[in-house]
């Protein structure tokens, strides 16, 4: 693990949305993993157990599980998209703490989410932390090709001029922090330990202890502290 100076020179601050901004305990996206499920079994035809196993083999292997039915069911992504987000978002609860943290950072800042820019917007306003944030860069934007596909990357540094040298990427998985290491970004791992085993397949978690995982946190509002005491900018 490196030292908490290398955020010394970081001028863009960008976070993934789910199980990131918010406590990944709240499990806020297992409401979007049932309507998934319930997705693609209404499109297949088939029942919930299978459904369920095309919806997370298409996840693996394609990033989301909607890149997965776009290019194997020619599913409308304005279709999966408007159901899968239709959910109840009242448990996620302000976090000051949190939205305090975020507005002390110095630079811009980013949200880059393979969901959507509705969905975000919903989960930052509940937490109160909307107006920390330049833009949202959601899945749409992306032209549908989620994190970690590198060119996702090079089309959010490239619309918004940033310099991944003087960047953190703050994520839930090890694996779309991978590219952010290999551009030059400071990497954070968000994984509280109590909920490791509860919420996550054990596949999600390949690569925590890899070279491209520079930090691991238990809270993003505590670990911003550390960073805001490292650099300077304490309360």
């Amino acid at each position: 693990m490196r030292s908490l100076d290398a955020f010394c020179d970081v001028d863009t601050w960008i976070f993934d949305l789910d199980n990131t901004l918010y406590p990944e305990h709240i499990n806020l996206f297992a409401q979007v993993d049932v309507r998934m499920r319930d997705f693609v079994q209404r499109l297949t035809g088939s029942g919930p157990d299978e459904a369920h196993r095309l919806q997370k083999d298409y996840y693996r292997r394609y990033g989301t599980t909607l890149r997965g039915l776009m290019l194997e069911h020619g599913v409308s992504p304005e279709e999966f998209l408007k159901y899968v987000h239709d959910i109840d978002h009242s448990a996620v609860q302000p976090d000051p703490e949190l939205g305090d943290a975020i507005d002390r950072l110095p630079g811009r800042k980013f949200i880059m989410t393979n969901g959507t820019v509705s969905h975000a917007e919903k989960v930052a306003n509940r937490l109160g932390i909307t107006g920390h944030f330049e833009d949202i860069f959601d899945i749409v934007a992306a032209d549908h090709l989620p994190k970690p596909h590198a060119e996702t990357y090079d089309r959010f540094l490239t619309l918004n001029s940033i310099d991944p040298t003087k960047a953190a990427m703050f994520e839930d998985l090890p694996r779309n922090l991978t590219v952010p290491h290999d551009l030059g970004m400071r990497t954070v791992l968000i994984v509280p330990r109590g909920t490791r085993e509860v919420f996550r397949e054990s596949w999600e978690l390949e690569g925590s202890a890899d070279p491209h995982i520079e930090f691991i946190a238990d809270g993003l509002a505590e670990f911003l502290g550390e960073i805001l005491a490292e650099i300077g900018r304490p309360e």
